[in-house]
């Protein structure tokens, strides 16, 4: 069963909060004016959602905030159409963002559905990125190794390589630390 974190602009409505219990999923609602950041460490939520009519500035400071702590996947019903929100909630991580007056009830599992799998895939690509900015990173560090290996001891590119390799191997650390090592032992002895 998933746990979802509801937050509405109106305490009062609970026809949304009553829609997700029928369809299997446990809801804890929260009101517009608490702190939902503080909330959900308190709680372990699937998934976030909320009822605005239309995102505040501090709503999405928050989610993008939560986007880079401790994401999850998030879902927005608003009545907000205009391009500038739809583009500052999108670079905020919300993986769904409904635009509509009344929540579609009918279609809220597929939504929720749809929304975590959109998260699923969104957390992916942000792992590739970041695994492909380190091997970048790395690979300009073993560089500059091999560069001062070469000038230092007059090695070839290939033999500066492979000794950092073989330092690397022995030391049993990555030939992107091996290659920082370098550097800094370069820096201090400047």
């Amino acid at each position: 069963m998933l746990n979802i974190v509801l937050i509405e602009f109106d305490p009062q409505h609970t026809l949304l909060e009553h829609s997700l219990s029928l369809c299997g999923f446990n809801c804890l609602k929260l009101s517009d004016n608490e702190d939902f950041l503080a909330q959900l460490k308190h709680y372990s939520a699937d998934v976030l959602m909320f009822n605005v009519t239309t995102p505040s500035t501090k709503l999405i400071a928050d989610l993008q905030r939560l986007n880079k702590q401790s994401p999850l996947p998030v879902v927005i019903f608003a009545t907000d159409e205009q391009t500038d929100t739809i583009q500052h909630v999108i670079n905020a991580g919300v993986s769904s963002f409904i635009v509509c007056d009344t929540v579609p009830i009918v279609r809220l599992n597929s939504i929720i559905h749809v929304a975590i799998a959109r998260f699923k895939q969104q957390q992916v690509l942000k792992t590739a990125l970041e695994e492909a900015r380190v091997q970048l990173e790395d690979r300009k560090q073993i560089d500059r190794a091999k560069a001062i290996l070469i000038q230092t001891r007059n090695f070839t590119e290939n033999e500066a390589y492979h000794t950092l390799r073989k330092l690397a191997m022995d030391r049993n650390i990555t030939l992107g630390e091996m290659a920082k090592n370098v550097i800094a032992m370069a820096e201090l002895l400047k």
